[in-house]
């Protein structure tokens, strides 16, 4: 167990179990708390580990009084799953149902509210979850994945063009058992990467920088097959289902997750909190605009699953 510098809450290391594999889940405990608390379930986008400036987040809610669930996906950062980078959507939908169920039976939880966080193709996760049924007490989208057709497009025909091979190929190899084919998570324009938007790269290096690691720590890659199934995922084909509160956090400039469509996607909603904001996709997660981000997710928080007073 580990604690913050002023003590203000514990961390614990510990792991859950997905479908017979262990899933490594950080758990932040506040302090100063007679009560249950609510808790925030966290996991990161496409291919990223939770080492990814998400204990950033976590801090700030612990700091608040927040029990913080912050896990890595099976295949994923300190998870176990082999292959290694293997990026399944059911299997990671199944990973969030597991990691709720966690959370709920955790001493000092309230277990009847649990807020779903998420965050670019987890912001999609949640978003898909909680309108299928997912019990949350809130839900928080940031920069979310809404649209698989329009990230698709958003990426331009030549990248398209450019990847499609590896995709095939992996699936191909797959199906014979062999090991994946990967391709970069990460790249500049023109690179066969999945995310080549020109601030793509210099908003991953700003991310790892601001979260104390350095290339090489994690791998960036993914099975490329994955890469056959973007564009049949719209997790904002069910958001008229939410009954939740949720915030929707959007940047005018994101060339990942379009913003257009992300704004449609919120006006189904029937409880939707939107704020948009100058910037690209990477732009959340790092100053300047971290701080007025993480700012509105406390203040929804604390208007829809208040702390016990």
């Amino acid at each position: 167990m580990t604690t913050s510098d002023d003590a203000q809450y514990s961390r614990d290391d510990e792991w859950f179990d997905s479908e017979g594999l262990r899933c490594a889940v950080a758990v932040f405990r506040p302090a100063a708390t007679t009560a249950d608390t609510p808790a925030v379930v966290m996991a990161h986008g496409f291919g990223t580990p939770r080492a990814v400036r998400l204990y950033a987040y976590a801090d700030v809610f612990a700091r608040a009084g927040y029990t913080v669930i912050v896990f890595d996906y099976r295949h994923f950062g300190e998870s176990e799953g082999e292959p290694r980078q293997l990026l399944d959507i059911s299997k990671q939908h199944q990973d969030w149902r597991n990691a709720v169920a966690y959370a709920r039976s955790l001493d000092g939880v309230d277990s009847r509210r649990i807020v779903g966080w998420g965050t670019s193709f987890a912001g999609g996760h949640v978003l898909a979850l909680a309108g299928t049924g997912e019990d949350f007490a809130a839900v928080i989208a940031q920069v979310p994945h809404v649209d698989g057709f329009a990230a698709v497009r958003a990426t331009g025909l030549r990248n398209a063009l450019r990847i499609m091979p590896s995709a095939i190929a992996d699936q191909a190899r797959a199906l014979l058992k062999r090991s994946p084919r990967y391709i970069n998570s990460v790249g500049q324009p023109g690179d066969p990467a999945v995310m080549t938007s020109p601030d793509a790269m210099d908003g991953r290096t700003r991310m790892l920088a601001a979260s104390g690691l350095k290339d090489g720590d994690y791998l960036e890659t993914v099975a490329a097959r994955i890469l056959l199934r973007i564009g049949l995922y719209s997790p904002g084909r069910t958001a008229a289902a939410i009954q939740c509160p949720t915030l929707i956090q959007i940047m005018e400039d994101d060339a990942v997750t379009p913003a257009a469509v992300a704004i449609k996607t919120a006006r189904k909603i029937p409880d939707a909190t939107v704020h948009i904001h100058q910037g690209g996709h990477f732009d959340p997660y790092t100053e300047p605009k971290f701080p007025i981000i993480v700012d509105e997710q406390l203040s929804f928080l604390r208007r829809t699953v208040p702390l016990a007073t």
